[in-house]
């Protein structure tokens, strides 16, 4: 056997003792690359075909901005386009049109009854100025120095007296243009009615005739001279400057309906502003009414709800039965007398409560 032979044996001996030595990827194409010594394991470098590379660069990327415009300008995209841009604006105008329609056919709401000031907040009815004042004090000049508190209040006016001169159950000793000495003088009258309307507080004026009397407006054979002397008083103490009067117990005038008809025309001839007050204790539904359509300013009834049990079914028929009758007119009543020594508060029904409170 030649030396030749004898290596080639020794090879194939070390390749079947030691696979380990061999490459990995002999029977593949790939190319390996042995470092070290032909007796020592290495590394070996693999060459492996970029497959995933190849496969990559085949992937969609999407349209260039040249083949994007082109797509986009096609017939279909553009109908497509147009229809969508249709279909919003006639959702838009469907909408708006649905709006209008529900509006126009919406049931409109009830007109308010007209509104003068005495029906936007509350009147304070002083009565007895020593009551209101204290005992140091009683008079008009004194009371100016209320006027601040009566308008942290928010009251819209307060209504005053009566304060004119009388005597008890005398019609001769009665003026009604005149002030009680006892109150004060014309003069600070005049003062304190300035003071009041710079702090936009109104003045009414109680002009019961007999406040003091068995009957307030004197005996039934004197109505026509009482009258006359009421008309007179309207007339002085509308030029004075006052905002409104009140007349209590008008149930027991005979006539009453027209009288109050009349001072109603003479009190607005002069200015829709001024207000007319009247009170009423009678409990008669029908008289009632028949008050109050003279009156329009504000009728207080005072003995109206007197009528019923106070249980709450009883309260309410009354008070329903007194609104249908009323209808769109303001109503009121007070819920105590409505004489000078009791406390008197006066609620309008229809949106707002009116208040007039007195301290005796």
């Amino acid at each position: 056997m030649s030396q030749d032979t004898e290596v080639d044996m020794k090879e194939v001996e070390l390749n079947e003792l030691e696979p380990e030595k061999q490459p990995m990827n002999a029977a593949s194409g790939a190319a390996v690359v042995v470092s070290g010594g032909p007796e020592k394991n290495g590394l070996v470098k693999i060459k492996v075909a970029d497959d995933e590379a190849d496969a990559a660069a085949a992937k969609f990327t999407g349209l260039s901005k040249e083949e994007l415009l082109k797509v986009a300008g096609s017939p279909g995209w553009v109908r497509t386009r147009w229809a969508l841009l249709l279909l919003f604006w006639l959702g838009w105008l469907g909408m708006l049109a649905g709006a209008v329609v529900i509006i126009v056919q919406a049931p409109r709401c009830r007109e308010l009854p007209a509104q003068s000031w005495w029906h936007k907040g509350a009147l304070y009815r002083i009565g007895d100025l020593q009551a209101f004042q204290g005992r140091d004090a009683g008079d008009l000049a004194s009371l100016k120095g209320h006027l601040d508190y009566l308008s942290t209040l928010k009251v819209k006016g307060f209504v005053l007296g009566p304060i004119h001169k009388h005597q008890k159950d005398d019609l001769a000793g009665t003026d009604l243009e005149q002030i009680d000495p006892a109150f004060g003088s014309k003069e600070d009258f005049d003062s304190l009615l300035q003071s009041a309307k710079k702090k936009s507080i109104r003045v009414i004026l109680d002009l019961t005739p007999n406040y003091k009397g068995q009957n307030s407006w004197f005996d039934s054979t004197q109505v026509d001279t009482v009258a006359a002397k009421m008309k007179e008083a309207l007339s002085f103490w509308l030029q004075a400057g006052v905002d409104g009067f009140q007349v209590r117990d008008v149930g027991d005038l005979p006539g009453a309906s027209s009288f109050l008809a009349e001072w109603q025309n003479l009190t607005k001839s002069f200015s829709e502003d001024r207000l007319l007050i009247a009170g009423t204790d009678s409990s008669d539904l029908q008289q009632i009414l028949s008050l109050l359509e003279p009156t329009k300013d504000l009728l207080l009834t005072s003995s109206y709800l007197s009528n019923s049990s106070f249980t709450g079914k009883q309260t309410s028929f009354l008070v329903t039965q007194y609104l249908n009758a009323t209808g769109s007119r303001w109503c009121s009543w007070s819920v105590s007398p409505t004489g000078v020594g009791e406390g008197q508060e006066a609620f309008f029904l229809k949106i707002f409560f009116f208040v007039t409170v007195d301290l005796q």
